[in-house]
C-alpha cells in the first residue's frame, strides 16, 4: 500500500461530510444502461455512486478504492438501500494489485493518482481483467472545471488518442467501440451552471474462439 498516496485521498474525503454527489457518472449511465448485468470491477468507486447504480441494476459489483473513509460511506449507502449483497467493497492500492477477474465490465471513472492518470500502472493491467466478449469503459476529465483552470494541472488531460495508444491493446483482442469528447453540465462552487468537458472510450473484448 502506498501510503502517501492513501493519506492523500483520506485527507480529502475527510475534509468533507460528502466529497460526491452520490449520483452515477452520466457516461456511465449511458454506456452501461444497455449492457446486460454481471460481474463489474469499479476502479477507484470513491464514494460508491456508480458502484449502487450498478447494484441496483442487477450487477455483481466489486467496488475497489484506497480510501477507508470512501469505503465506508458507500457500504452504509448499500446497506441503507438493501444493496450491500450485491457489493464487494474492497481496500487496495490499485497499483500494486487487481481483484481476481474476469468481469463483464471493468469501469474507470476519473481514476487518478495525485500526480497523473494511471494508464499503464493500472488501466493497463485492469484490461486483463476483462472477460471475452465484456467491455472496458473510462472517463477522465478533458479540460479543467472554468472556476479552477489550474485543476490538474500536474495530471495533464490526454485525448482519446493518446489514452488508447498509452493502454496498447492487442489490435486482435480489442473493437474501439467508443471514442469521445463530451460536455456536461455541473454547478461550481458557488452554484453557478458552468460546463466541464470529459473524454470517454469504451473498448469490447473479442469473445473467445
Amino acid at each position: 500500500m502506498n501510503e502517501e498516496h492513501e493519506a492523500i485521498w483520506e485527507e480529502m474525503y475527510r475534509s468533507a461530510e460528502r466529497r460526491f454527489s452520490g449520483n452515477p457518472n452520466a457516461d456511465l449511465v449511458a454506456e452501461v444502461s444497455a449492457l446486460t448485468p454481471g460481474r463489474v470491477l469499479d476502479l477507484g468507486c470513491g464514494e460508491g455512486g456508480d458502484a449502487l447504480w450498478l447494484a441496483a441494476r442487477g450487477w455483481r459489483v466489486t467496488a475497489v478504492d484506497i480510501s477507508r473513509t470512501a469505503l465506508a460511506r458507500g457500504a452504509e449507502d448499500a446497506r441503507r438501500s438493501d444493496l450491500d449483497d450485491r457489493i464487494d467493497w474492497q481496500h487496495r492500492d490499485l497499483t500494486a494489485s487487481l481483484p481476481d477477474g474476469p468481469f463483464d465490465l471493468v469501469s474507470a471513472h476519473y481514476l487518478y493518482l495525485p500526480d497523473e492518470m494511471p494508464i499503464r500502472q493500472v488501466l493497463r493491467p485492469a484490461a486483463e481483467k476483462v472477460a471475452p466478449g465484456g467491455v472496458l469503459l473510462i472517463g477522465w476529465h478533458g479540460a479543467p472545471p472554468s472556476w479552477a483552470p489550474d485543476h490538474h494541472h500536474e495530471i495533464g488531460n490526454p485525448t482519446p488518442e493518446e489514452v488508447l495508444d498509452r493502454l496498447d491493446l492487442p489490435a486482435k483482442e480489442w473493437r474501439l467501440l467508443l471514442a469521445d469528447t463530451r460536455r456536461h453540465g455541473l454547478a461550481s462552487p458557488e452554484g453557478r451552471l458552468a460546463m466541464r468537458t470529459d473524454h470517454v472510450i469504451k473498448l469490447g473484448r473479442a469473445t473467445a474462439a
